[in-house]
């Protein structure tokens, strides 16, 4: 398999000042400001939690006494249907999320509904390969498919219980950020997941700017030291030892270090995609 390196520009780019041109300095600002936690927990293994984000707000997700992957989904708190677009964030960001980088929402919408402010591991020498974009979510329909066991601790089937108290269901549950996981395309450009290198303290910040409904999920695979399927699969009891818990945190920012700032608006195309006269029905 051929290891060329390619050299070609990104291909979503905006004009300087553009909405791919991110004030840095606004957001290095925001993650040195004046805080205030407005709310906490800790997250068991092998489970999911739902909270709410007020807009204006950083969430600072934690490892608390081990490596741990965490899976992260997000909505638009008041407006279910506009959400997390891990596709398109992967085009007009990069295949792993770090600070400065942006949480796109689906269309119709197309804007940030947050934006990485920080992140303990910028400088880990595979910094380029953490905070997963590429992959998505365990599911006990693959495990079932690979592993021929139920098994409903899975990334998915954890959120898809998180949600169901804000009336959302398995449906409403997308691609993910996978939040301090090693991951990536080996030479044969298959996807292959590594262990998480993250030690207690180790964060990664967003803010808010919209109001967010969001979900995390501590990975069942813990830090992802030992195989979940294949002819090397660690056993589900193997893997507990591998599980930690994360914290995640919400705090409200001084309001001197919002100043400028307003919520980004929904996408301006006014098109009606080439139906112009057509008939509603």
């Amino acid at each position: 398999m051929s290891t060329k390196t390619y050299m070609q520009p990104a291909a979503y780019q905006s004009l300087p000042g553009g909405p791919l041109d991110v004030d840095r300095s606004f957001y290095d600002q925001l993650a040195t400001a004046q805080r205030t936690l407005t709310h906490q927990f800790e997250l068991p293994i092998r489970s999911g939690q739902a909270w709410e984000v007020p807009a204006g707000s950083i969430v600072r997700i934690e490892a608390v006494d081990g490596p741990q992957v965490g899976d992260l989904n997000m909505w638009n708190l008041h407006n279910r249907r506009e959400r997390f677009w891990a596709a398109r964030t992967r085009q007009l960001q990069r295949s792993s999320m770090g600070t400065y980088d942006r949480f796109w929402s689906t269309l119709p919408y197309l804007r940030p509904l947050a934006t990485v402010v920080a992140d303990s591991l910028a400088d880990h020498p595979d910094a380029a390969v953490l905070h997963d974009l590429l992959g998505t979510r365990c599911d006990p329909y693959v495990n079932r498919m690979l592993a021929d066991v139920d098994f409903d601790q899975h990334c998915h089937s954890n959120l898809t219980r998180a949600i169901h108290p804000y009336g959302l269901t398995e449906f409403d549950v997308h691609d993910v950020l996978n939040v301090f996981q090693f991951a990536g395309l080996n030479e044969n450009n298959e996807y292959f997941m590594d262990t998480c290198p993250t030690q207690p303290g180790d964060h990664f910040e967003f803010f808010a700017e919209v109001d967010l409904l969001c979900a995390l999920s501590t990975c069942p695979g813990g830090d992802l030291s030992v195989h979940m399927w294949g002819p090397d699969a660690a056993s589900t009891e193997e893997q507990l030892e591998h599980c930690h818990p994360l914290k995640v945190q919400v705090f409200s920012v001084d309001e001197e270090a919002l100043a400028g700032w307003s919520q980004p608006q929904p996408a301006q195309y006014q098109g009606q995609n080439g139906r112009h006269g057509m008939n509603s029905t």
